[in-house]
């Protein structure tokens, strides 16, 4: 190739020929799915702890025997794995809600984040659901408040309306040789008048205390100039106890006017913000005590806006959740009406509170917009926050929130809570039961190899039917088979077992739900449910030991090597376990053995343990047992990352030296840690014939001699007489 210069002069390239290398496989991930108190549905969470299980997907309950489902989950991670979980979804599972025709929107099923943004961020049929379905919610209150008012003004009437005062109207009240605090730290001296709007009413009709809560607007120079100001607790632009204030209706044009009342006199006056409290049962808390009242944010003031500022805050008001009853569980605050906010401290933020909301609260998700109308059920009356020109009231959909901030005067709402409720776990009666459809949906979600890495599918528990039980593990099995790149573990019907006193009747009944089970070397089952302590519940428990198994053989990745085998003395024992419903004897685990299932029994001075290494495969082959199977799971998916960055490369020596260079170093390395006791890479021009490099294909042939783990132990004892040769007997020298 001609060099791509056109004057004297070294060009210089580069030929990378380190390219791919076979990484190390970690091999600690597991898969489950169930039902779950708590939690997003049909979405797979990976969870690295018990800590993390209890905040994301709740405790273990006993209804229905859930606890089976989240105690093999925890029962994995006591291993060392890390776990995902699905939590199933349901006809019934129903997320608890603040509905806008109905206290409670019936059936409402929003599953995650994903399907909320998809499909829910525009319903109109509630204000505030909880983050995921489930009881679990029921009784939470969102408590919201804005910059309704500034001040609460008394007047000596019994009638408000008679006096002149209506929502929207105008307020004013005059100013002489008042000091204005300037920007370069002068003051100048004002005269003229204070304008602002009633946004709500309290009328006392009997002993002539009535109330108005006012926003101020503006102030107007007696000269008619008017300038906006922002209200300051304690400042000078407020209305005074003693002052005389002016009604003005919308369509009047003057400032003072009193074409609508008589001139009035302020007998006490409040700060608005400071007399709000949140709207729950147990306890009293003031707004004032979690934060300054909010304020229009500097990314809308910037922009000609108005009034955009708002806090939310989630309680756990009956003790439902955390068990503390009016515990404040969430501050969300200073957030913006404004759909295009951005937090000036922590830019590029996005602060319009539904998105917000959605993104960094862990209870609930925000609904319908409340600014666009009043609503009866949850008592909420949207207000104008100001005037277009002089006291002319804008219309009240000027004002919605959702508009982007540019000119725009935000509605206000004022205080403002909601109650959750309405919440329905897997049955109406509070049932716990995920049906086998809404199981195996759930685990659908580990098909893909490409979208969700899984080391080990764990069955947990059955179903209530040792029909539906044999789908559910069929299923599994099926799965496993189709990734090629993990394994199934199973355990029996519990009905097969637990409960049963017979132990040759459980042999019998473990044996017809096995032999029925598709042949796999991807599947591994067992013997055994194991008792352990539920310290939630302070009761003890059966849990299947098929997370115990994949546990098991996390263990062993940890402490070994994958291809060790993960049963016996050394790294079998199974962890919480007391004891077990079946502990078969020799005669029974030889009937399990042949038929495929590993033998969890009790030993003594030893505990609980695996005792037999066998896969589900129904056929005499290497790959019959767990460290075969798991050798070559090790082997193919380290080689096969090292394949693809072949991809796209010529199929030539340089090539195929370049990935021999990758694989022999890695299996001799295999070798060297007992997994291996030969192996052979054939890559040349033998399998990579012409007819294989015109189809772009890359071939390459490994051969693998797997080391054997020892099932069988034979100890033969020779007595002999006292004048014997043992060479004469052994026939050895």
């Amino acid at each position: 190739m001609a060099v791509a210069l056109l004057s004297p002069g070294v060009l210089t390239r580069e030929v990378d020929l380190t390219v791919g290398r076979a990484e190390n496989v970690l091999d600690n991930i597991g898969a489950i799915a169930g039902p779950f108190t708590q939690g997003p549905v049909n979405e797979p969470i990976l969870i690295q702890n018990e800590q993390e299980l209890i905040n994301t997907f709740g405790k273990p309950v006993s209804t229905d025997a859930q606890y089976e489902y989240w105690m093999s989950a925890s029962s994995f991670l006591s291993y060392g794995g890390i776990i995902k979980v699905v939590r199933a979804g349901a006809t019934t599972l129903s997320n608890a809600n603040a509905g806008v025709a109905a206290t409670n929107t019936s059936g409402l099923q929003v599953y995650n984040y994903e399907d909320y943004v998809d499909n829910h961020q525009t319903d109109t049929s509630w204000f505030w659901a909880a983050k995921n379905p489930g009881s679990w919610s029921n009784g939470l209150k969102v408590c919201v408040i804005d910059d309704a008012a500034d001040q609460i003004i008394g007047i000596a009437t019994t009638s408000l309306a008679g006096a002149g005062a209506t929502i929207g109207y105008g307020v004013t009240t005059a100013l002489s040789a008042v000091s204005i605090p300037k920007g370069d730290g002068t003051v100048e001296t004002f005269t003229g008048y204070l304008k602002g709007i009633i946004t709500g009413l309290s009328t006392d009709a009997t002993n002539s205390a009535s109330k108005i809560n006012v926003k101020i607007v503006s102030r107007v120079s007696a000269a008619g100039t008017e300038t906006a100001v922002t209200y300051e607790k304690g400042g000078t632009f407020k209305f005074d106890n003693t002052d005389s204030i002016y009604f003005v209706n919308n369509s009047a044009a003057n400032v003072t006017g009193d074409d609508s009342a008589s001139v009035r006199t302020i007998n006490s006056e409040q700060d608005w913000y400071d007399q709000q409290q949140l709207g729950i049962t147990n306890g009293t808390v003031y707004w004032n005590s979690i934060a300054p009242k909010p304020t229009a944010s500097a990314y809308v003031t910037d922009r000609d806006g108005k009034n955009d500022g708002i806090h939310v805050v989630v309680v756990d008001d009956n003790g439902e959740v955390t068990g503390i009853k009016g515990n404040v569980l969430e501050k969300h605050l200073d957030l913006s009406k404004a759909l295009d906010a951005v937090s000036a401290a922590q830019a590029p933020l996005r602060t319009y509170y539904k998105n917000y909301i959605a993104d960094f609260s862990s209870y609930v998700f925000a609904g319908f917009n409340p600014s666009v109308s009043g609503n009866v059920i949850q008592g909420t009356e949207p207000q104008v926050s100001g005037f277009t020109t002089s006291y002319t009231k804008p219309a009240i959909s000027n004002g919605s929130w959702g508009r982007k901030a540019q000119g725009n005067t935000f509605n206000v709402l004022g205080n403002v809570t909601y109650s959750i409720g309405g919440g329905v776990d897997y049955t109406a009666a509070g049932g716990m039961t995920a049906e086998l459809s809404d199981q195996i949906t759930a685990y659908n979600y580990f098909r893909n190899k490409d979208e969700e890495e899984v080391d080990y599918l764990i069955m947990g528990p059955g179903m209530s039917q040792e029909g539906e039980s044999k789908a559910k593990a069929a299923r599994l099995i099926s799965i496993a088979g189709e990734r090629k790149d993990c394994v199934a573990v199973i355990s029996p019907h519990r009905g097969n077992i637990v409960g049963q006193t017979n132990s040759t009747t459980m042999t019998n009944n473990v044996l017809g739900f096995f032999n029925s089970l598709p042949s796999s070397s991807y599947a591994i089952f067992d013997s055994g449910y194991k008792y352990m302590f539920d310290r939630f519940n302070n009761e003890f428990r059966y849990v299947p030991c098929n997370a115990d198994i994949a546990g098991l053989m996390v263990r062993t990745n940890i402490n070994f090597y994958p291809w060790f085998s993960p049963a016996g003395q050394q790294r079998g024992i199974l962890n919480d376990a007391i004891k077990l419903t079946y502990n078969p004897t020799q005669a029974e685990r030889d009937q399990l053995y042949k038929a495929r299932i590993n033998p969890v029994i009790f030993q003594k001075g030893q505990g609980i343990l695996l005792f037999g290494d066998k896969t589900g495969l129904g056929y005499a082959s290497a790959f019959d047992r767990i460290n075969v199977r798991r050798l070559f799971l090790t082997v193919e998916q380290a080689l096969e990352n090292a394949a693809k960055s072949q991809l796209f490369e010529f199929n030539d020596e340089i090539t195929r030296a370049n990935f021999i260079n990758i694989v022999e170093p890695y299996l001799r390395d295999v070798q060297s840690k007992r997994g291996l006791f030969d192996f052979l890479v054939i890559c040349d021009e033998t399998n990579n014939t012409p007819d294989v490099i015109d189809n772009n294909e890359f071939r390459a042939d490994i051969f693998l001699k797997p080391t054997k783990s020892i099932n069988f132990v034979s100890l033969t004892f020779v007595a002999t007489r006292t004048g014997v040769s043992f060479e004469e007997v052994a026939g050895r020298v």
